[in-house]
């Protein structure tokens, strides 16, 4: 395997990675509000701030991948 190839497979790996820790993440946030008796307000909240942070991982890679397509980073 060549150096790029190897570190095309990190980078893969890396962002399957956090793609699981946020499943994992919004698994046990979401048994904590059923066990709770969370009201639905709360766990719109909830909610709501963990998609906005799953938002930002994914605006942040594809920024990433446009600047490096540029020719900027």
């Amino acid at each position: 395997m060549s150096l790029d190839q190897i570190e095309l497979l990190e980078s893969l790996g890396l962002k399957l990675f956090f793609v699981v820790i946020f499943l994992l993440i919004g698994l046990a946030i979401q048994d904590v509000l059923k066990r709770g008796n969370v009201p639905k307000f709360g766990r719109y909240i909830v909610w709501l701030v963990l998609f906005l942070g799953c938002a930002g991982f994914v605006a942040k890679g594809i920024i990433e991948a446009a600047w490096e397509s540029g020719g900027i980073g």
